[in-house]
């Protein structure tokens, strides 16, 4: 095993300068840094994480703990993401990381005292009961901690804009021309409550009567209860014309049951996704969502922990929110209604100028073609 005195013999300076080197010493010339680093480099030097402990007081290890309702772990494609970027961003930064658990090797510990065994420097925290005394006992200590998509606290948290993004699907779905608009939500969590309230605000805003019954409980990234909550909106005298789901991967329990209703999407019934997992770009039809940018998600937690880890006196706890983008695919169908402004471009092409509102509003309905044949005879 090369050692730091190997490397000061080989390069000449002493043992002292080539630690400095090693560890980031800020009062040692950039040339001298980069000379040592290649000479350790070419003689295979590793530090010793045991004795960095010791001396900086830092293991460089940052604890993951996410445990969602349905046990997927990391074949939750939405999560995998983002701790996927937190990691990357973490390995950049000189850190590793270990998942926190309360069963290591069968014996029972609290997640504070898995922190503790494993010496880690700080914890990201996504997809949990915060209610749970064993998250609160972690949160509560002096480790320091990063939530995602969770204000906990006085935890930095990483938040999507579950509010915007929400409006944004809802405006797009209204747009093509729907007002019968269902929500099948997930379980009782902040993510939910700002989704839910951002539905009922938006459709408010946009003359949207929202019938208690279009709105459905069901469980996040679990086809099944978003299977079930989609028979149940189906079996209405008075269905919704578009239904949105809770993500993309519950979305799979919604379209099974439309198609064994036999219906056809988005012929028959339009569907919105969210998260926008690469999954929802190969479905076909390919599906409408919400794309959450599990990139800068990952990204921003792992850098706000390390700043809160290494300058603790002067890092300030805030709360970062990351927008969404609307991916518009092809399972939401353009209806015609009366008042669509969306149909007035498709008669001014037919007509090479502009129709007024009110004559358009004529031509919807029952009775377009015998109006569309005499507003043409009289253009002739």
């Amino acid at each position: 095993m090369v050692t730091i005195k190997d490397i000061s013999k080989k390069c000449g300076y002493s043992s002292a300068t080539v630690s400095k080197a090693l560890n980031g010493g800020a009062d040692i010339n950039q040339k001298t840094v980069e000379h040592i680093l290649n000479v350790a480099k070419g003689m295979g030097y590793f530090p010793n994480a045991v004795a960095r402990a010791l001396k900086t007081n830092r293991t460089y290890n940052l604890g993951v703990l996410f445990v969602d309702k349905t046990f997927s772990g990391l074949a939750h494609e939405y999560f995998s993401s983002v701790l996927n970027s937190f990691k990357v961003e973490a390995e950049r930064l000189g850190y590793d990381i270990t998942f926190i658990s309360r069963n290591i090797n069968r014996v029972g510990m609290s997640y504070l005292d898995h922190c503790h065994y494993r010496g880690c420097d700080g914890v990201v925290i996504a997809s949990i009961d915060f209610s749970d005394p064993d998250v609160v006992e972690l949160v509560q200590s002096n480790i320091p901690i990063v939530t995602i998509d969770h204000v906990f606290n006085e935890c930095t948290s990483i938040l999507s804009d579950n509010v915007q993004s929400v409006k944004d699907l809802v405006t797009h779905v209204y747009n093509k021309g729907h007002r019968k608009i269902a929500f099948i939500h997930g379980e009782d969590t902040s993510v939910t409550r700002k989704r839910l309230g951002s539905f009922h605000r938006t459709c408010s805003n946009l003359g949207i009567d929202v019938q208690s019954e279009y709105l459905r409980a069901a469980i996040y990234h679990d086809p099944k209860s978003s299977g079930l909550a989609t028979r149940e909106l189906l079996a209405l005298k008075n269905r919704p014309s578009c239904i949105l789901y809770p993500d993309d991967f519950s979305i799979l329990g919604g379209i099974t049951e439309i198609e064994r209703a036999g219906l056809s999407i988005p012929e028959d019934i339009s569907i919105v996704g969210y998260d926008g997992i690469h999954l929802s770009q190969v479905l076909r039809p390919r599906l409408t969502t919400l794309r959450q940018d599990t990139e800068i998600l990952g990204r921003e937690a792992a850098a706000q922990l390390v700043d809160a880890i290494e300058n603790p006196k002067s890092y300030i706890p805030q709360q970062i929110v990351v927008p969404g983008t609307v991916i518009a695919g092809e399972t939401v169908k353009q209806l015609i209604l009366a008042g669509n402004t969306h149909i007035f471009p498709i008669y001014a092409s037919i007509f090479k100028e502009d129709i007024n509102e009110k004559s358009i509003s004529y031509c919807v309905g029952s009775a377009f073609a015998g109006h569309f044949r005499r507003i043409r005879a009289g253009r002739d």
